[in-house]
């Protein structure tokens, strides 16, 4: 492997492009247009919510004799996360000979496009899809669609577009044969640098006169060591927090370290018990392995967000970040979810309830990280229901998600856990209105006995998305439904 330093290196369309002297937060959307001139890939709302700007990103497969995609939205990925990968752009599905991908032709034939604004970024998000489904079902379209928001066509056409061109399976894979090749060629070292007195130097991928400077480790060792020895940095995963914090703060960490590249935090190791979630593994991933096993869960992060959110965005990034209304929080303390944080060579187990101290606060030392998060796998026996409230129910930011796990044993409830986000400054558990419903069958469970046990939990706060008499109100009545249908399932 030829190794670049100071430079960012990618495949597009059978080329090697080298971006040096870029600063460390430019975006990929930003370099597509400005240095690239592919602007096709459009910027609508620099948050990811709008669709615009959406690519396809790949990397090697598993083994290594194919490329596998992801949505991703350039607007909030920072460029330094694409070293090593390859990307296909709209404009990267023009064949040789000019003619268009069947999704392009389809779009056309069924007016499609209006304004065409949107376009492109509904191409790729159609175009990932059909690379992994050929034949996708409707509901399966309209999920990939989830995250483009189009004002003119009201998608009926876009959905008969995406059938229609579905009819020639043949054409549907992406050009990709020349990349294959080249991406071999640049894939990053998997064995730490050592300097000549055996320590541990991380390459960085950007560096500036500063000082300043992205690194992409590919160990957990390397990880590990790089944060004890700088525990300010800043760390990357999706991006869909840290890109919105520079499109829309401005941010300029002064170090970023990007773990999209450390195979042990992309792993997923499984026991009879539980599941051992690496810090790395997406939300999409996620969302597959709870699907059978809880599909309130499941349900919760498919409308987490869009498709190019949920393959990007990390289960342990979501819990880092501890925002108040944090969908996954709430189901993962229902469930009995711990947390194992590294710092060194040392790791420690928190539960996931005990991790935070206030909002935007938690346990984490200078230095530490989350290694990975440990999920109990169901027993057979509990009951576990999870629901979020919001303006709408696509992409949209809970009003409230509440998560409950319990036992119903002669009729009664039984090892209750009960959580909530949009209550209080972070997502936690509820133990007032666990005791409340402890040891009482459902029907003995009353209205005002939870309306008490909230008022005394919690502290009366209206906010941007919901009254507190709304969120306190939709709180009980989430608990209320929760025991009643499997109370009469038993019945």
């Amino acid at each position: 492997m030829n190794q670049v330093t100071n430079t960012v290196r990618f495949v597009l369309d059978g080329q090697i492009v080298e971006a040096q002297g870029e600063r460390r937060t430019t975006t990929v959307l930003d370099y597509l247009r400005e240095q690239m001139h592919r602007t096709g890939t459009k910027e609508g709302c620099a948050e990811g919510d709008c669709g615009a700007c959406v690519i396809m990103v790949g990397e090697l497969n598993a083994k290594g004799d194919g490329i596998d995609y992801v949505p991703v939205n350039s607007c909030i990925q920072l460029l330094p996360s694409l070293d090593g990968k390859s990307i296909k752009t709209v404009e990267s599905l023009k064949k040789a000979d000019g003619s268009l991908h069947p999704v392009q032709q389809e779009m056309i034939a069924c007016h499609g496009s209006q304004c065409g604004f949107c376009t492109p970024g509904i191409v790729m998000s159609l175009v990932n899809l059909v690379q992994v489904v050929p034949q996708p079902s409707r509901q399966q379209i309209t999920d990939s669609l989830s995250g483009n928001l189009c004002r003119c066509t009201g998608y009926k056409p876009i959905i008969e577009a995406a059938t229609k061109a579905c009819h020639k399976p043949e054409l549907l894979k992406v050009e990709d044969s020349a990349d294959l090749p080249l991406l071999r060629e640049i894939q990053r070292a998997k064995t730490p640098t050592l300097s000549l007195e055996g320590d541990i130097i991380v390459q960085p991928v950007v560096r500036t006169r500063k000082g300043n400077e992205v690194v992409s480790p590919a160990t957990l060792t390397e990880v590990a060591d790089y944060l004890v020895k700088n525990p300010t940095t800043t760390l990357l995963a999706g991006s869909t927090e840290v890109g919105l914090q520079v499109n829309k703060q401005f941010f300029r960490p002064d170090h970023i370290m990007y773990l999209g590249n450390v195979d042990e935090l992309r792993q997923v190791n499984e026991t009879a018990a539980a599941w051992r979630i690496g810090a790395a593994v997406s939300l999409a991933q996620v969302e597959q392995i709870v699907a059978e096993s809880y599909p309130d869960f499941a349900e919760v992060l498919r409308r987490f967000g869009s498709p190019p959110i949920r393959s990007t965005a990390t289960l342990a990034g979501n819990i880092a970040n501890g925002s108040p209304i944090g969908d996954s929080m709430p189901c993962l303390m229902a469930l009995g979810t711990d947390l194992i944080l590294r710092h060194g060579d040392s790791t420690r187990t928190v539960a996931l309830d005990q991790f935070y101290t206030g909002q935007k606060q938690n346990v984490l030392k200078p230095g530490e990280f989350i290694e990975a998060v440990v999920l109990p796998k169901p027993n057979g026996k509990r009951v576990f229901r999870a629901h979020k409230v919001s303006k709408r129910f696509e992409q949209d930011i809970s009003a409230t998600c509440a998560a409950m796990a319990f036992e119903l044993k002669d009729g009664k409830l039984h090892q209750v856990r009960l959580a909530y986000n949009g209550l209080a400054p972070s997502p936690c558990r509820a133990p007032k209105l666990e005791a409340v419903l402890e040891g009482k069958a459902p029907s003995e469970v009353t209205a005002a006995d939870l309306d008490a046990a909230i008022a005394d939990s919690f502290v009366a706060r209206d906010g941007l998305r919901a009254t507190w008499t709304y969120r306190s109100l939709v709180a009980r009545n989430l608990v209320l439904e929760f025991i009643e249908e499997p109370a009469a399932e038993v019945a």
